[in-house]
């Protein structure tokens, strides 16, 4: 008697089944949703689940931080701080509060907390917070990145004030009816 190898199908409908179990059927096979989007839309929709401009704004102004601290004005080095080590440390902390707002929304009031504290705390650390240019941006993208919501709470406001609003309606046309029957 022929013992077959391990792996080896017995004959043609064994591999048959196995080739139809692995191979997509249309019926199981969904289309991908942003298979008709185009690159512009799904960005625009990446971009409104986190607060983007907050962010970008916080890392723009820790960039410019950077460059006023490592100015050269003719022979002279403006550097303020601990031996420039705070025209350094500062922008590089507010680029990355930045960058962690827009990755990690989750955490946005934190890290927009800390950027505007980091900020303020630029007009003394760096060259008066990037000759008050980077302050401003960072202060102005701390505070949008705090004030930011997600889409999902955002409608649940606007679904309570219509549901105050319609329950409000039907209180006063219940006071109307009452005030027309008495009449």
């Amino acid at each position: 008697m022929v013992e077959q190898e391990t792996g080896m199908p017995e004959d043609e409908s064994a591999t048959s089944e196995v080739s139809a179990l692995l191979t997509p059927h249309d019926d199981d096979v969904e289309p991908a949703e942003s298979d008709d989007r185009t690159v512009r839309q799904r960005f625009r929709a990446w971009r409104r689940q986190r607060p983007f401009v907050g962010g970008v704004l916080t890392a723009l102004g820790g960039i410019e931080m950077f460059f006023s601290g490592q100015l050269d004005i003719g022979r002279i080095h403006i550097q303020l701080g601990i031996e420039g080590l705070q025209a350094t440390i500062i922008p590089v902390l507010l680029l990355l509060l930045g960058i962690l707002a827009i990755a990690m929304p989750a955490h946005r009031i934190f890290y927009g907390v800390i950027a505007l504290a980091i900020a303020v705390y630029s007009l003394v650390g760096v060259n008066l917070g990037g000759f008050f240019i980077g302050m401003l941006l960072s202060t102005v993208g701390g505070v949008l990145t705090v004030a930011w919501m997600p889409p999902e709470q955002r409608g649940e406001r606007r679904r309570r004030g219509g549901r105050r609003r319609a329950s409000a309606a039907d209180a006063d046309e219940t006071t109307q009816e009452s005030t027309e029957e008495t009449a």
